[in-house]
């Protein structure tokens, strides 16, 4: 029996079975547990987490930019506005054929061909369901040309923006600026965040200047989307949103400027497309009534958008309109500066009254030949200071230059604010230069140029060598003169307005430290002089200021812009237009409580007296309500 062995052992496959079974038991279990443990994790523990994943799955959120604030001059008229306009807009996926729709499109006028490879590249460049602007405002008849066309162009279409408009156009261009489409140097400089959905930020002037008042904060909204980032209908949605659905944009703040709108229109008048600027601020407290550079351009073009082709004719016009001369153009100051070097000469004695020169139409330097010539070829005779700054005698100041010497110069022309920005709240004004033997050692790298000569002193004396000064600088210096020394910042926002509650916060003056002359007396002569300019039969600006009804004072400039040799007669006749004089004039009114101070700069003129007088006359009369008997409000 021994040899033979049991075919089946029920009992033993009987206990691996169980085993087995327990075995995969307590797998199933374990795994059930860790699934179970998950959805509990996933459902209950982490339930907010993985629901705003969700939702910021299927909702975007989109910045909503902000209305740009308003700007107004003194009187409430508005200079920049936002209009409701018609965009033509392109949305790449749906059209079927991009080269021939832009072709088609410049075909009836609305595009023009040399923007059609700038489209075809933002096409490409973004995501395709996403609208491309193509014009930023349409007039009546081109929405009307389109409206009839719209059937043949898929993808296209019109939408409602707000676009900046400037109702005055070319006479606030300097002054207000413009704003432009942003750059990508642009979105370097400003925060990202804030200007999400913004297309254009201020570029010159004010709208620059104040880009952080005028921009506003802003909002927000919900969008539900689908997988492929596409806006999904509400009706199509099935479902309710959830949390809050936006946040509306802040406004930008309302500006009013100081600006007169009067004022600027009629110093368009009477540069009347000549090369030049008139400035005039209001001496009491540095607000600036006038800003007004010529040429000037149409600031709408930019915010509407301008074509490379208009812009490069702008930038090559050689009259270059898109240059803010009021406060960029740098220019010999001329004779406007004797009446300021005339109380430095009697501060320190370089002069008094009673001092007399005799004019006989040029001054040499002792053992020099060279003639430094007066404006008058045949001299003015005897002049003492008086007649000197009255008639303009350039010899009379020769001489006493070279007792003032170019660093009192440069100390005395520094307090009244010339060679250095006068700090006006528009961004790229000029320093000018007033020179001074420090100035000379650091200007030029070859020792023999850096030695001041006496020679350069002479020519300092009447505004010319070295010497430059903005209109701007010229305004603000004629204020100081107007209050006796008394300085104020100039300025161009006068208060800045909530748009929302309506309140407005009132910009204080800034005073500036007064010009230090100690001698009272001293600035009644020498006003009495610049009044004498324009009130007195021998004043160079008589035939101006004769017969007013107010009392005022000036002083005229003529700038020469290349030097004639010795042997050589200027003849304006002669020679070209644009190496002509420049002509200046500075002005202020009324005479004893001065409201105006002007300064009118000619670029190649010719005469301060005969061509830049009657112009800063003709904005003392409109200041001082004097405009020919009609109302400034009326105008």
């Amino acid at each position: 029996m021994g040899l033979f062995a049991p075919i089946k052992d029920h009992h033993s496959e009987a206990q691996l079975f169980v085993g087995r079974v327990i075995l995969s038991s307590v797998i199933g279990i374990i795994l059930l547990g860790i699934v179970v443990v998950r959805l509990v994790q996933l459902q209950v523990v982490d339930h907010e987490l993985f629901a705003e994943q969700s939702q910021g799955n299927r909702i975007r959120i989109e910045a909503v930019p902000p209305t740009r604030g308003l700007i107004f001059d003194r009187r409430g008229r508005v200079l920049a506005e936002n209009l409701p306009a018609y965009q033509l807009e392109l949305i790449p996926e749906q059209v079927p054929d991009m080269a021939d729709t832009l072709a088609r499109l410049a075909g009836i006028g609305l595009i023009k061909e040399e923007d059609i490879p700038r489209f075809n590249g933002l096409s490409q460049s973004g995501p395709r369901f996403k609208p491309i602007t193509l014009r930023f405002r349409l007039t009546d008849d081109e929405i009307a040309n389109f409206a009839v066309r719209r059937p043949r162009f898929p993808g296209v279409d019109l939408q409602p923006r707000l676009v900046r408009h400037y109702p005055d156009g070319e006479l606030v261009a300097h002054a207000i600026g413009y704003v432009g489409a942003l750059s990508t140097a642009d979105l370097q400089r400003l925060d990202a965040a804030a200007y999400s959905g913004t297309s254009h930020t201020g570029k010159t002037g004010v709208e620059h200047f104040n880009e952080d008042l005028l921009h506003g904060d802003v909002g927000f909204r919900q969008v539900v989307t689908n997988a492929l980032g596409r806006q999904v209908p509400a009706e199509t949605r099935g479902f309710a949103d959830a949390g809050p659905e936006s946040e509306s944009p802040s406004p930008g703040e309302n500006l009013y400027l100081t600006l007169d709108l009067n004022l600027q229109r009629i110093a368009a008048e009477q540069l009347d497309g000549r090369r030049g600027a008139i400035v005039a601020v209001d001496p009491n407290n540095g607000e600036v009534l006038a800003l007004y550079s010529s040429p000037s351009f149409d600031p709408n073009a930019f915010a509407t958008g301008m074509s490379p082709s208009d812009f490069n004719s702008l930038q090559q016009n050689p009259d270059r309109p898109l240059v803010n001369r009021a406060v960029r153009g740098s220019y010999p100051p001329g004779s406007t500066i004797k009446p300021m070097l005339s109380l430095a000469a009697l501060e320190i004695g370089a002069t008094n009254l009673t001092r007399r020169s005799v004019c006989i139409g040029y001054y040499s330097l002792p053992g020099s030949t060279h003639r430094y010539r007066d404006w008058r070829p045949e001299g003015h005779g005897e002049v003492d200071l008086h007649d000197a700054i009255q008639q303009s005698c350039d010899v009379y100041f020769y001489e006493i230059s070279r007792d003032i010497g170019i660093d009192n110069m440069h100390y005395y022309l520094d307090q009244f604010g010339l060679g250095t920005e006068t700090g006006l709240d528009m961004a790229g004004e000029s320093d000018g230069l007033v020179p001074s033997r420090e100035w000379k050692r650091g200007a030029f790298s070859e020792r023999a140029d850096q030695v001041w000569f006496p020679g350069e002193t002479i020519i300092a004396s009447i505004g010319q060598g070295y010497m430059l000064a903005t209109p701007l600088q010229l305004a603000n210096a004629t204020a100081a003169l107007a209050m006796r020394g008394q300085r104020f910042k100039p300025h161009l926002v006068a208060a800045i307005e909530d748009p929302l509650t309506g309140e407005r916060t009132v910009m204080a003056p800034e005073q500036l430290p007064n010009v230090q002359i100690t001698n009272e007396f001293n600035w009644d002569n020498v006003l009495a002089a610049m009044h004498d300019v324009m009130q007195s039969n021998r004043g160079t600006a008589r035939a101006t200021g004769l017969g007013a009804p107010y009392a005022m004072a000036g002083k005229s400039g003529t700038a020469q812009v290349f030097t004639v040799a010795q042997e050589d007669e200027y003849d304006e006749d002669e020679i070209d237009e644009r190496l002509r004089d420049h002509a200046l004039f500075i002005a202020f009114a009324p005479f004893d409580a001065p409201e105006i101070a002007v300064a009118v700069v000619i670029e190649n003129g010719s005469s301060g007296s005969r061509v830049a007088a009657p112009m800063a006359r003709a904005i003392m009369d409109q200041h001082l309500g004097l405009n020919d008997g009609v109302n400034a409000d009326e105008l």
